[in-house]
């Protein structure tokens, strides 16, 4: 299931998405999951 996990800039650790809402400068949203293959 694609969702987002926040990355500290930083230190490159994972932190919560309430941690990347109150630091936008020093965080980032990473997109997770797989893309999707069609399907012949």
């Amino acid at each position: 299931m694609p969702g987002k996990r926040g990355r500290s800039a930083i230190t490159g650790r994972f932190v919560k998405q309430s941690t990347v809402k109150k630091n936008p400068k020093t965080t980032t949203n990473e997109s997770t999951g797989k893309a999707h293959k069609k399907k012949k």
